[in-house]
């Protein structure tokens, strides 16, 4: 159970990675012989888990994973290398994404918290103040002449 991610801490909660098949339950599930899923264990295309007994436990991922397996070598013809090297890359996809959606979360929370340091930095600037402005020099001639008085 220990090494495998998206595993529920609740011992009693069943969820798609919970191994609940015994090999016999998961061959009749995914269409294969029962020797064809140790021989994937052993190539390390479908990795059970193992009962303490070392007996092999399915989880329903196991499950459609085997199906996949079996798609792809019968279907499409590929084989069991390229199986495995298809399944090592969609998984490590699958990890850059969870990566990526971790830092993008962490970026909106800095964003988030930027703009509320700055909300902060501009509502204490004192309002008593004039900003100052340059003024502008010219070389304008300007004359001046007295009123004359009446």
């Amino acid at each position: 159970m220990e090494g495998r991610p998206g595993r529920s801490r609740h011992p009693y909660e069943l969820t798609d990675e919970s191994p609940v098949y015994v090999i016999s339950v998961a061959a009749q599930l995914s269409g294969l012989h029962p020797q064809t899923l140790r021989q994937y264990d052993r190539l390390g295309l479908v990795s059970p888990d193992r009962t303490a007994g070392r007996g092999r436990r399915y989880s329903a991922r196991d499950i459609e994973l085997l199906r996949t397996v079996q798609q792809l070598s019968q279907d499409e013809g590929i084989n069991l290398a390229g199986i495995k090297r298809i399944i090592e890359l969609e998984n490590q996809v699958a990890a850059l994404q969870a990566r990526v959606a971790e830092l993008s979360a962490a970026v909106e929370g800095a964003a988030a918290a930027m703009q509320q340091r700055e909300a902060q930095l501009h509502a204490s600037y004192r309002r008593d103040l004039v900003p100052y402005q340059d003024v502008q020099h010219t070389s304008a001639l300007v004359v001046w002449r007295p009123r004359r008085s009446e």
